[in-house]
């Protein structure tokens, strides 16, 4: 059987951490940065756990992380 493929806009993305959790970088800090106020963009530039319906998702377009 082949390789699977890993999606290259995945890998990108998403990290493992060594309990098998899914990393990513919140969404919503890039622009129209007036509007937020400084508590929301604090809290943006944490990342975030992918959520537990996704995170099937994820590991199918990651199959060897």
């Amino acid at each position: 059987m082949a390789k699977l493929k890993t999606h290259s806009g995945a890998k990108k993305r998403f990290r493992f951490t060594s309990k098998g959790k899914i990393k990513h970088k919140r969404v919503g800090a890039r622009h129209k940065l007036t509007k937020k106020g400084p508590k929301r963009l604090r809290k943006l530039r944490k990342p975030s756990e992918v959520v537990h319906r996704d995170k099937r998702l994820v590991k199918k377009l990651l199959p060897y992380a």
